[in-house]
């Protein structure tokens, strides 16, 4: 049996690993569960699962959360700290972070110090301080086990194929619910036609990434990190029917795609049962069903964000960060009707020319880079 504790337990991630765990009884079992808002599905799941271990992250709600499990020998704490406690709980042999956001950056650090594995639902972390995170991976010799589907397939696809050398990945996208239209059409486009997904039922922030293409400008940077690549050996292309989940080519010219129904719980499913493959329910996928598979190169000139973070990338230092942190604001101002799907990329574009640039960052720049900038962002939005 694994311990596992999750990081993000009432999130879209964490809801559908719970889902995994319990359609495999006796195989792992949850010794700890958080979650930021979400109080009464937390007490839920802790009800159901009985975790050593609980954290809400918003304070204000510890006592509903320490009422709630009273009685039951569960220890409940809140805030910042607790995450990071939770990260490194003694009898965790993975820990699953699928927080949204940059918060995820330091109980991701705790995990690997205290030599945890991680199954990586929060790309933002690599995104953030991507150098520092494998760094710190290679030091205490922990794998960092992807679970983003495309990353979770260059992953499948480079089992057993260390020593031969890759030549070049390519990141499969959706291309959203606003595949091939134009910045005339995008500029009036509502947060409900963006939360619309043709094929994924994610969370709202990566939904919304998605539609603008910035969760794959994302990717591109946490590929760069988790499999040691050079800019130029990333490629995006546009594969709307999301059955190829990426693919890689080695130096010989050859290629392997790794392929599977649109559902996180299979990627999930992968990280929480790795180095094995282990028996699913899950739906099969049926060549019959899909006579055609397509595949675009992506509009850049629509969708700006996959240049924006192309070119962070290039650059880096700490401009992947400002990218994510402006990002994160626009993505919020927007589900607010604060923003104009396009302003997002505008504003983005502004943090990354204003905000300070560092080239050598440690911790504390990341996260004074963090702050400084969503502070500039949200002054953007505001005017």
């Amino acid at each position: 049996m694994k311990n596992i504790s999750i990081l993000g337990s009432t999130g879209s991630i964490g809801t559908q690993a719970l889902e995994v765990v319990e359609a495999n009884p006796g195989r792992y079992r949850v010794v700890a569960l958080t979650a930021q808002q979400n109080d009464v599905l937390l007490i839920s799941q802790a009800l159901k699962f009985k975790p050593e271990l609980v954290v809400i992250g918003d304070e204000g709600k510890y006592l509903t959360v320490k009422e709630g499990l009273a009685g039951t020998g569960i220890k409940v704490l809140s805030g910042e700290a607790a995450l990071c406690e939770a990260a490194s709980l003694p009898s965790a042999a993975l820990v699953l972070t699928a927080i949204v956001g940059s918060v995820g950056l330091r109980p991701t650090i705790a995990a690997i110090e205290a030599g945890k594995d991680i199954g990586l639902a929060n790309k933002e972390t690599l995104v953030v301080a991507g150098e520092m995170i494998t760094a710190l991976a290679k030091k205490h010799h922990v794998k960092i086990i992807p679970v983003d589907s495309e990353h979770s397939a260059i992953f499948q696809c480079l089992v057993g194929e260390e020593r031969n050398p890759l030549e070049k990945i390519y990141l499969t996208a959706s291309g959203g619910p606003f595949r091939g239209k134009d910045r005339e059409f995008l500029a009036g486009v509502t947060k409900l036609q963006a939360l619309k997904h043709p094929n994924w039922v994610m969370g709202a922030k990566i939904t919304i990434d998605s539609a603008s293409m910035m969760n794959k400008g994302l990717e591109v940077i946490e590929a760069k990190w988790l499999f040691d690549l050079e800019v130029d050996q990333i490629d995006v292309i546009i594969h709307p029917q999301s059955i190829i989940h990426s693919i890689v080519q080695f130096q010989d010219g050859s290629m392997k795609a790794q392929m599977g129904l649109p559902d996180m719980k299979l990627p999930i499913h992968y990280a929480l049962a790795y180095p094995n493959r282990v028996e699913s329910k899950f739906p099969r996928f049926n060549f019959m069903n899909y006579p055609e598979l397509t595949f675009f190169p992506p509009d850049n000139e629509s969708f700006r964000n996959l240049d924006l973070a192309f070119t962070a990338m290039k650059q880096g230092g700490n401009m992947p960060c400002i990218v994510n942190a402006a990002n994160e604001v626009v993505v919020s101002a927007f589900l607010q009707d604060k923003v104009g799907f396009l302003e997002m990329s505008d504003i983005i574009e502004r943090c990354m020319t204003e905000m300070a640039f560092v080239g050598e960052p440690t911790l504390n720049n990341y996260l004074e880079t963090d702050e400084h900038t969503r502070i500039f962002a949200g002054e953007l939005v505001t005017k």
